[in-house]
């Protein structure tokens, strides 16, 4: 366990963007991680939040004075080639820490990045909801009130991990491995979830599969195609002008779920485009952290 003072030291463009230095940063992996070393060097955190270079994926802890016993994993999008903190997770999870939630921004590994393979990121967000839930009895967390909470790719990556907890992606390290990696209910906002015909467009397919890829890989990596009825309760948020990820993915989620009886609840909003985090004030899409959190309480998840 270390502090972001230390071993996570990073460039930074025009110095207006940084990573709170009183935040506790976890590492996920004890000592050497799957998949190879990644990028050399520094990280690189542009002046707006948007960080690459990652070679040490971990949580950056935001814990409230008062924890109500509910944990949130915060996933930022950015296609699979940059993570967006400074609009999503960062103001996401400050706002969850003020509700008395513990949040868990996440800072995984970008699949281009020099990794033997592209599912670092699954591996980063499976070993995530299982740290964290080793480390329930430490925050005064509820072992059954972890969530995940996903913005774009993020909101890709969250979904993947609620619907393929169990998926093998990695040799276990330790005791750690043994432990469920199944979030208790999940958050996706404008999330990306189909990586087929046609919504194949988008930067995290591209990240993810490459310029080409087969039938077979791109079902493998749909969200909507590997849920189950073990899936946790869903919530889903997304603006009918999104440009960059087409409504069709949340409609494609909820019908998917609906075939298999997950309940879920689906917010679509009129206009807000894409990439809005919490949502610009006075905005229609600002509407979903209040609609979120009612959800989350109506299901027994945030008291």
């Amino acid at each position: 366990m270390f502090t972001s003072e230390n071993p996570y030291k990073a460039q930074i463009s025009e110095q207006k963007f940084q990573i709170a230095p009183d935040l506790e940063q976890i590492d996920l992996w004890a000592g050497k991680m799957p998949d190879g070393s990644g990028p050399h060097g520094a990280e690189i955190i542009t002046s707006k939040g948007s960080l690459t270079h990652v070679s040490k994926p971990r949580l950056i802890v935001h814990q409230p004075s008062h924890p109500n016993g509910t944990a949130i994993l915060v996933i930022s999008g950015g296609g699979y080639a940059h993570i967006e903190l400074g609009k999503e997770s960062t103001p996401t999870a400050s706002w969850l820490q003020s509700e008395g939630v513990t949040a868990f921004e996440l800072i995984y590994r970008l699949p281009q990045e020099n990794w033997k393979t592209a599912d670092v990121p699954f591996e980063d967000a499976q070993r995530a909801i299982r740290l964290i839930r080793s480390l329930a009895q430490k925050y005064k967390i509820d072992e059954d009130k972890i969530g995940v909470l996903g913005f774009s790719a993020g909101g890709h990556l969250a979904g993947f991990t609620a619907a393929q907890p169990h998926k093998k992606l990695y040799s276990p390290i330790d005791t750690i491995d043994s432990i469920s990696a199944k979030p208790d209910f999940a958050g996706l906002i404008y999330p990306v979830i189909s990586m087929l015909p046609p919504n194949n467009k988008t930067h995290s397919r591209k990240s993810i599969l490459g310029d080409t890829s087969s039938v077979s890989k791109e079902t493998a990596f749909s969200v909507e195609k590997q849920v189950s009825s073990n899936m946790p309760v869903t919530f889903i948020a997304q603006a009918l002008d999104d440009p960059i990820s087409s409504f069709d993915n949340s409609l494609l989620l909820y019908s998917s779920l609906r075939q298999v009886n997950v309940p879920a609840e689906m917010h679509l909003f009129q206009t807000g485009g894409h990439g809005w985090g919490l949502g610009k004030k006075g905005s229609p899409v600002a509407a979903w952290p209040e609609l979120f959190k009612t959800w989350a309480k109506d299901n027994g998840f945030w008291k």
